[in-house]
């Protein structure tokens, strides 16, 4: 009896290949969507194990430069021959002919063991490798190197993407910089009675171990990318929920069959989960697979992304992780398991005659439409109550997760109101029926709409912070890459002898110093700037108190970073320690965007009297030539290239940055609408076999069949346009709360928001262009539906 109940079920489905379809397809497309988010982040994070493991980052203490960017190797003897636990890195770029590589050396006899990354295999030894024979690197990386340098390069794909690892000696020889390191690595065990840091390397200073700066931001990416991906899983979810209810509403007649001939309701009920189960591993399998597809086309901008503003690797390819496919086939069986629950609830609990009722369920989804207002009204309440009160990340986006779900509950109420005013202004018989007849179908098409609110409203919110961003990011390049030329020289003896040719050829020169410190318990940078014209004219304010820059030249007041004013409770006019014996209040509030630390700006004259040992050897300089002001200093200076910076070119090449970084995120939204427009279509065919018998009096009375397909398609975009009205609205506020809640918890600043009408306008026209598309296929279908199936409607006295 079980096989027989089990393909009497699965019937349903060959009579009706559409619905089937869209069950597998929306299911498959929301898992595609959710998988291959998690497929770039599964990647994504192994890539940052794999260069935490490599450069021992956030494990060990370090001992670096307190100015310039190296190490003497000489200082390393010292510290060595002192009784120093240390062991020397020496870390640099290498400019390969397809792309360049992070080239990390180490000393393998003094590093500490959970540092050496080269897996000794039969074609490797320590001697080679000490002899400089050998370099490490995954595969990847190895093809970048092959040809470009003479060491023999060994695969190990334990090593993080973009790195190559040698020995220290090699890598000295590879980047040339003969007797230099970039810092030291302190064991986590030294011996008593050393002597003082300060006697032995007075120019090196600690540093705790911590994890890297980047991995705040890093993981704040990551988690917008999963909140993305999960919305738009929900989004993909409306179609299977819609799909079930509507097959189960349609298999009435076929329930009240088995459970007059005898099946058990709890054989039919399990006998039902089972078909599910089936469907959800197929369509999985089918998403994880596009999802793939999706995470492989998008991965190399996600590496470019956060290479470029978070400065950390990942690798370009993507490995079949078992973490993101086993996350996308439980997804689908969970969501399955939501969309079904409702149909599944009221089987088991709908007697067999109340069964039999054709329109049942669709009349119960309409007087429900009240009662998910209500639960929308409580979920707006609770996310008010967060906003006032709530903090942290996590809160954050618990005000985002109400004030949508919110949102979308509350939609098939306003669609129903706005619907039924029209209907009470209508004069004519014919638009009397129309709106009536479009508010029966809410509930019917509330689902679809649901998905092209929640996908419309993210493409505003989205592209209003990503716009914003832009703007403001724009703004921020402007204020700091003002100087036409930076340079940094890494010989301090030399610092007088280029300020002196600097401001005799220059029209400003900008020296900058700077000492890491603690500023309020927040780890800072102090600088050091001389007030000039460029600082006046160029720098913009969160919140200022009078003329900033004049109470800075005068010794009177800081500036301070947002990042330092929030985490530490400070703003405009509280005072500020900034040093052992200073204390100044704060004059205005800076952007520093990226930058996980805090930073505070006091006068050039101020910072020498307390660190009069710091020597500048960084300089912001104005010119109206900087091509000729750079041959100067390579030329007659002898400054390495490296010394002399382009800020014109850092700019462009940071816009370029920015532009493919939102490339993820414009993929995102496109594929986001798309499903949207799916659920319309597939709500709609579903629909269509339902609508026959509220359309076959209307025909009867005299309306062709080409005017009752108008009319759907008129419907389709009516309540298209009503729900994309409403979705720009909460488009701006889901941009707002990005903006002021989760940006500020995740980043610590908060971004400015700017409106972009033209842009929503486009949004809207695409939305309601794809709802119409969606729509056109079963206008269609209608406006061509015999007469005969009309005609059958009256045959049973319905």
């Amino acid at each position: 009896m079980t096989l027989t109940v089990f393909t009497a079920l699965l019937s349903h489905w060959r009579r009706n290949w559409l619905q089937f379809f869209a069950l597998i397809a929306g299911l498959a497309l929301a898992t595609a969507l959710w998988s291959g988010v998690q497929a770039i982040n599964a990647e994504a994070r192994a890539s940052y194990d794999a260069a935490a493991a490599t450069l021992g980052e956030g494990q060990f203490d370090q001992l670096v430069p307190r100015a310039g960017g190296t190490v003497p190797q000489d200082t390393y003897v010292a510290l060595r021959r002192a009784g120093w636990q240390v062991s020397p890195i020496l870390e640099g770029r290498l400019d390969a002919d397809r792309g360049r590589v992070r080239v990390l050396g180490i000393d393998p006899l003094t590093a500490p063991g959970t540092m050496a990354p080269v897996a000794m295999n039969a074609d490797a030894d320590l001697g080679a490798f000490l002899e400089g024979e050998l370099v490490f690197a995954n595969a990847e990386t190895a093809d970048r190197l092959e040809g470009q340098i003479p060491q023999r390069i060994l695969i190990d794909e334990g090593i993080a993407p973009g790195i190559a690892v040698t020995d220290i000696g090699a890598a000295q020889r590879l980047l040339e910089a003969d007797g230099q390191l970039s810092r030291l690595t302190l064991a986590r065990v030294q011996p008593m009675g050393l002597p003082p840091l300060s006697a032995v390397a007075p120019d090196l200073t600690r540093q705790p171990a911590q994890d890297a700066g980047a991995n705040r931001l890093t993981d704040s990416f990551h988690l917008n990318l999963t909140a993305f991906g999960l919305l738009s899983f929900a989004v993909g979810i409306f179609i299977v929920h819609g799909t079930i209810s509507l097959a189960f509403e349609q298999r009435r007649g076929m329930v009240r069959t088995l459970r007059a001939l005898g099946v058990p309701l709890r054989t039919l009920v399990v006998l039902t989960i089972a078909e599910l189960v089936v469907f959800a591993v197929l369509a999985g399998a089918v998403g994880v697979a596009l999802g793939y597809v999706m995470a492989s086309v998008l991965l190399p901008n996600v590496a470019a992304t956060v290479q470029g503003l978070y400065g950390a690797q990942v690798a370009g390819t993507l490995q079949l992780r078992p973490e993101w496919w086993v996350s996308g086939m439980a997804i689908a069986l969970g969501g399955t398991a939501i969309a079904a629950a409702g149909a599944l609830w009221k089987i088991a609990h709908m007697s067999i005659l109340e069964s039999a009722r054709p329109r049942a369920w669709s009349v119960a989804s309409g007087s429900g439409a009240t009662r998910l207002g209500a639960v929308a009204l409580g979920l707006f309440g609770l996310g008010a109550g967060i906003a006032i009160w709530g903090q942290g990340l996590l809160l954050s986006f618990a005000l985002l997760a109400c004030v949508l779900i919110g949102a979308a509950l509350i939609l098939p109420l306003m669609l129903r109101s706005a619907v039924g005013l029209a209907e009470r202004l209508s004069t004519t018989v014919i638009w009397q029926w129309f709106w009536a007849d479009t508010r029966q179908q809410v509930p019917g098409l509330s689902l679809a709409l649901m998905a092209l609110l929640l996908a419309t409203a993210a493409n505003v919110g989205v592209s209003t912070m990503v716009s914003s961003f832009r703007v403001t990011f724009v703004d921020f390049l402007d204020q700091r890459l003002a100087p036409e030329l930076f340079v940094q020289i890494e010989d301090e003896a030399r610092s007088a002898e280029v300020e002196t040719v600097l401001r005799n050829e220059a029209r400003e020169v900008l020296p900058l110093l700077s000492v890491e410190t603690e500023i309020a318990g927040v780890p800072s940078d102090l600088f050091g700037v001389r007030v000039g014209p460029t600082y006046r004219e160029n720098w913009l304010f969160l919140d200022r108190s009078g003329d900033v820059w004049s109470q800075v030249a005068d010794e009177d007041a800081v500036v301070v970073s947002e990042q330092l004013a929030r985490r530490a409770g400070l703003w405009v006019g509280d005072p500020v320690r900034v040093a052992p014996d200073v204390t100044l209040p704060i004059a205005g509030i800076v952007a520093d965007y990226g930058n996980p630390l805090g930073q505070a700006v006091m006068s050039e004259t101020l910072f020498r009297s307390i660190y009069p040992d710091q020597i500048a050897t960084q300089f912001g300089v104005r010119t109206e030539d900087p091509e000729a002001l750079t041959r100067i200093l390579l030329d007659d200076l002898g400054l390495p290239p490296a010394a002399v910076i382009d800020q014109a070119r850092i700019k462009a090449f940071s816009l370029s940055v920015f532009e493919r970084t939102f490339t993820i995120t414009g993929a995102l939204n496109v594929l986001t609408l798309g499903v949207a427009a799916f659920a319309i279509l597939m709500s709609l065919l579903t629909l269509a076999s339902l609508r026959v018998p509220q359309l076959a009096p209307v025909w009867a009375l005299g309306m062709t069949r080409r005017d009752l397909g108008r009319l759907e398609l008129l419907r389709s975009v009516i309540l298209a346009l009503l729900t994309t009205l409403l979705a720009i609205p909460l488009g701006l506020l889901l941009a707002w709360v990005l903006l002021a809640y989760v940006n500020v918890e995740a980043f610590g600043w908060q971004l400015p928001m700017y409106l972009f009408p033209g842009h929503y306008a486009v949004l809207s026209l695409f939305a309601i262009v794809a709802a119409a598309v969606a729509a056109l296929w079963p206008a269609f279908r209608l406006s061509r539906t015999p007469p005969s199936s009309l005609l059958k409607v009256f045959a049973n006295d319905r």
